[in-house]
């Protein structure tokens, strides 16, 4: 029986128990947690006037500590959420879909792996973690009417670190994996995930998976003034459990550190310190190697080199929130196999093997990165390959620039078709193991003077003369050649001239044009190559459309209506799905404008807003676009609510030897805080292009303090 079934089974259980008193009431089946042990934390918390927390303290597990506590003081309702789900709790706090997020944690094996390898942990990471824990658990004791869920506090540092173990195969398309077989579908086209969003959800109202980011590195011969430049983009929901949290730390140990961070995260994730700094985006290698099993008559065991062995099982139970304090506990089985974990349809046993499985190094990794000084220091933690996906670029002081396709590429014999699914009962199809990172794909310092990336094949990412060559890679390795309109206009911008200014970087990253090449090239030429038949619409439609400049500035009466097409091609293009019916999409997108707005050639900003609280502000941009506007909520008004795509972005440089940053969010510190003054008063520099000051120093930070406190 199916989660969905049980649930609804569950439901007429519970009413009729609780005719009779005997109700399944959600502390019952709660197992509270040990507290980190107690020690006394000495963290200071200065918020800038843009509400922004730069923690000071004497070591970085004191910083840690202000962290969590300042991070709860903006967003406690996300941060419980994240809690929720590592500790197995999800279904109890969000229904039937947390369910599924409790199963992955355990499909995953995330808890089990922890409890074998934290104690493994080097003594400061696991003080970091015991201290972000804490200062969680000071915000939910002074502030019980917050706590969502009951016995989620105290946390500890190993439900720190389970977040981590989740999280990361999902960044490379688990989730599309196991949705697949879990209805009996066909395997996605090798993987094609979203960026890191709450684990296989789609942005609320979407019914879609977003993608994106955009990084930008540009070395000093390349720079007009020779200095050393880097830009963040991550393109991330702007709210929810992977909307990035700006932050600052400092300690006395010598950590310091400006960036962002997600929930759950005791450490900033990406951005800069004195040196060097780094910023990622999703990258797309096949990760995932699925294998059918052959099973004995019982289906208790499965055949490998001509050998019975037992298939591992387990019997997990996923508390269900029905309404109020029922929660219905419901029993899944857990299978794994040689090959990892396995998931049963109707058409068989599947074991998956993924990059990154059941280890714990990725949450030292990054606390590593962000300590180190110099480029060595930063490749020896960066070669931990505890992150087992993502795009790395970096910059640093003293002009070095890379770009590192990061992956934790699974060992692989010739031979088979890792692509499809394997046969599971034989060694020949898998060898343990990871690739060894010297293999791992690299470009560092070209010839060019920069790199970028948006989410395309590391093949294109220098300019012409300082690329990769594909040749040099084993195709065992599965790497991505996949091309977006992001990265084809971010290099077409970069080649155009011969050196690089930080206004030039601002209007490229910014950028609100379409390429006339690559997929949006062949996309918008079958769209107006469209035989309207005599459809007024289509005839009406294809008469703006021939008038778009292919640019989205808002400036021309076809950009409402190349925006929303745009979007019909990020979902099929980005997804490695077919191109659909160009008539059949250029008439729907019309058809929507004149019904909601009354003609099809209305202004882009009348149609795409930022909406947060009481501010409605125009936007430019679109999905697929370097200003990116990537999925949005469709408004009763029929205005397009953006949801997702540019989220903190971060300006970086260095000159003569002092770094100096800018960022901006599309809302504030305080996302889910409406009291806050910090609520949205970024929004209105966003929809503008324009930056803040991030006050990395302590003397720059001076006179721009809106308070200061001890938690």
């Amino acid at each position: 029986m199916d989660l969905p079934r049980k649930v609804a089974l569950g439901a007429l259980v519970v009413i009729v128990l609780s005719a009779i008193g005997l109700a399944v009431w959600e502390p019952l089946i709660a197992a509270p947690a040990e507290a980190p042990p107690k020690r006394a934390y000495n963290v200071t918390i200065a918020r800038d006037r843009w509400g922004v927390p730069h923690l000071f303290g004497n070591t970085d597990a004191d910083v840690a500590y202000g962290i969590a506590f300042a991070h709860a003081e903006d967003d406690f309702a996300t941060l419980q959420e994240v809690l929720a789900v590592t500790r197995g709790r999800a279904g109890a706090m969000l229904g039937a879909e947390g369910a599924k997020l409790d199963y992955a944690l355990a499909f995953v094996n995330a808890r089990a792996t922890v409890d074998r390898d934290y104690m493994k942990q080097p003594a400061d990471v696991r003080a970091l973690l015991d201290g972000y824990a804490s200062g969680l658990n000071l915000y939910a004791a002074r502030h019980p009417a917050e706590v969502r869920l009951s016995r989620l506090f105290p946390v500890n540092g190993r439900d720190i670190a389970t977040g981590f173990v989740l999280r990361s195969p999902f960044f490379f398309g688990l989730d599309a994996t196991l949705g697949a077989l879990i209805e009996g579908k066909p395997l996605p086209a090798e993987q094609a995930p979203a960026e890191a969003t709450a684990i296989g959800a789609a942005p609320s109202g979407s019914g879609e998976r977003p993608n994106g980011s955009n990084a930008f590195v540009v070395g000093p011969a390349k720079s007009s003034d020779g200095a050393t430049r880097m830009v963040s983009n991550s393109h991330q929901p702007w709210a929810g459990q992977a909307t990035w949290y700006e932050l600052s730390v400092q300690s006395k140990q010598g950590w310091h550190f400006s960036g962002a961070t997600f929930p759950g995260a005791p450490y900033p994730l990406l951005g800069h310190n004195e040196t060097l700094g780094w910023t990622n985006t999703v990258n797309r290698p096949d990760l995932i190697d699925v294998y059918k099993l052959v099973l004995n008559d019982a289906g208790d065991a499965y055949r490998y080199d001509g050998q019975w062995r037992p298939l591992e099982k387990r019997t997990i139970w996923l508390g269900v929130k029905l309404w109020g304090p029922f929660v219905l506990p419901v029993p899944k089985t857990v299978y794994r196999a040689v090959q990892g974990p396995v998931i049963e349809n109707r058409s068989g046993a599947y074991a998956v093997r993924y990059a990154g499985a059941d280890q714990l190094k990725m949450v030292e990794e990054y606390y590593r990165l962000s300590r180190a000084r110099t480029f060595a220091e930063w490749q020896r933690a960066l070669a931990m390959q505890g992150v087992p996906a993502t795009n790395f670029l970096f910059a640093d002081a003293v002009g070095n620039i890379a770009y590192f396709y990061n992956a934790s590429f699974p060992n692989r014999k010739p031979g088979f078709d890792y692509r499809k699914v394997l046969p599971g009962d034989t060694s020949r199809a898998f060898t343990p193991g990871t690739v060894a990172w010297n293999m791992v794909p690299r470009n560092v310092n070209p010839a060019s003077g920069f790199l970028v990336n948006a989410n395309s094949t590391p093949f294109l990412s220098a300019g012409r003369g300082s690329e990769l060559n594909p040749a040099d890679y084993s195709p065992l390795l599965g790497i991505e050649t996949d091309t977006t309109n992001r990265d084809n206009r971010a290099l077409d911008l970069m080649t155009a001239q011969p050196t690089i200014s930080d206004d030039d970087l601002h209007r490229i990253k910014f950028d609100t044009g379409v390429a006339r090449h690559g997929w949006t090239g062949k996309w918008f030429g079958d769209l107006l190559a469209v035989d309207p038949k005599g459809d007024r619409t289509l005839v009406s439609a294809l008469e703006i459309l021939r008038q778009w400049d292919w640019n989205a500035d808002g400036k021309g009466p076809a950009d409402s209506l190349a925006v929303m097409l745009m979007r019909v091609g990020q979902r099929w293009h980005y997804q490695r799905q077919p191109e659909p019916d160009p008539r059949s999409e250029l008439l729907a997108a019309a058809t929507y404008l004149q019904q909601h707005f009354g003609r099809i050639d209305v202004p882009l900003g009348t149609v795409l807003r930022l909406r947060h609280g009481t501010v409605d502000l125009p936007l430019d941009g679109g999905p697929e676009i370097l200003r990116a506007a990537s999925t949005w909520d469709i408004a009763p008004d029929g205005r397009l609510a953006v949801n997702h795509g540019d989220s903190f972005v971060m300006f970086v440089s260095w000159l003569n030897g002092r770094v100096a940053s800018q960022s901006i969010q599309p809302y504030g510190a305080a996302t889910t805080r409406p009291a806050s003054p910090h609520y949205a008063d970024q929004a209105r520099l966003f929809v503008q292009h324009r930056l803040k000051p991030v006050w990395f120093y302590p003397s720059e930070l001076k006179g721009n303090i809106e308070r200061v406190y001890r938690p």
